[in-house]
């Protein structure tokens, strides 16, 4: 459901899938603007019992959805919401594995190994980045190895998303800045990547369309509703081309500088993406052609088109701007070649190739 100010609709589509005892996952950071209170008053006036647990931090792991679990068990809640980025859905994704399914989120790697039925769940994002309210993956970090589990399961998707683009006014300018470029990045993987097909292709074409004309109208004029509604729904789209294809190496060279510099997952994805968009060029020009018709080079002018919105953004585009040492790079291009969407990069990956990627960005 999209609409400015769906949210006082919560309660109500909650109550319609047959949940009276409801776990409630946000950020704590998001109390300071009042999102998960509105929420939570949503689902009393609904007539609904809340229960909310706020222990979610950037890129969760099993001990954060341990911790949600033990929570949600001791209030015997039968539905999940999540309200927050894509941290606290896939947390509350990974919750709903464990608390319904048992053992341990290694366990549900891949798609479809949840074999008992699942709570009903609504997702509710704040920020328009992730997408991850049209995906039933949940991204969990393992601790030891530092590689983000993803677990699917049609059972784990959000049963009702809800798109209010005034819940994404009060971000931080670095906040939308870094969620921004993710979309982007989703929607641009996702287009090219090995298993991209109709439905892949239509969804990541409209999301680019709608990011890449309103990313530098959010940062301009933050109170711009318009703009902030046309970046939703284009990182919702953007997360539905990821539902139905996947993603690439952009994702693979990210997850690594995250484990290793603590660099948001954003601001790493922005350093890398018009690089792996050089590299793949290679192979899939004509289809950067399809998103920049007219150009003689598309790849090159969408590599630079990415870094000029990075730029806009205040974002870095070196990594030794990142703090980087260059001394890591063949690690890290070890690391990313073990990432599970290097295998579905439209132009295949080896370490070496990685490393020659790093070493363009840094």
């Amino acid at each position: 459901m999209f609409a400015p100010g769906a949210l006082h609709r919560l309660g109500e589509l909650t109550r319609g899938l047959g949940a009276t005892r409801v776990l409630l996952v946000t950020d704590p950071g998001l109390a300071t603007v009042g999102h998960p209170q509105r929420a939570a008053a949503s689902l009393s006036e609904a007539g609904l019992q809340v229960f909310t647990f706020d222990g979610v931090q950037e890129n969760p792991t099993e001990r954060h959805v341990g911790n949600g679990v033990a929570f949600a068990r001791s209030h015997g809640v039968d539905a999940i919401v999540a309200v927050g980025g894509g941290s606290s859905m896939d947390c509350a994704k990974g919750v709903n594995f464990l608390l319904t399914n048992g053992g341990r989120m290694a366990d549900y790697k891949g798609h479809g190994k949840a074999t008992k039925p699942m709570l009903p769940s609504v997702g509710v994002p704040t920020t328009s980045g992730t997408g991850s309210e049209a995906q039933s993956y949940a991204l969990i970090t393992d601790e030891s190895s530092h590689l983000k589990m993803a677990c699917g399961d049609k059972k784990a998707a959000f049963r009702v998303a809800i798109l209010d683009p005034e819940l994404t006014l009060s971000q931080p300018r670095m906040v939308t800045a870094v969620t921004g470029i993710d979309a982007v990045a989703h929607a641009l993987e996702a287009f090219v990547c090995t298993r991209r097909n109709a439905i892949s292709v239509a969804a990541a074409s409209a999301a680019w369309r709608h990011l890449a004309t309103n990313f530098e109208a959010v940062l301009q004029t933050p109170g711009d509703l318009a703009a902030r509604s046309a970046m939703q729904i284009g990182a919702h789209l953007a997360g539905t081309a990821i539902e139905n294809a996947m993603l690439g190496a952009t994702h693979s060279c990210a997850n690594p500088l995250t484990a290793h510099y603590g660099l948001t997952h954003g601001v790493a994805i922005g350093v890398m993406l018009p690089h792996v968009v050089r590299y793949n060029a290679v192979t899939v020009s004509h289809l950067y052609a399809e998103l920049l018709p007219g150009f003689e080079n598309p790849g090159e002018e969408l590599a630079r088109r990415v870094t000029a919105m990075t730029v806009a953004a205040g974002l870095p585009t070196r990594l030794r701007d990142c703090g980087v040492s260059e001394s890591i790079l063949p690690l890290l291009a070890e690391e990313a070649n073990q990432q599970w969407t290097a295998r579905f990069n439209p132009r295949p990956v080896t370490d070496a190739d990685l490393l020659s990627i790093y070493q363009a960005a840094y």
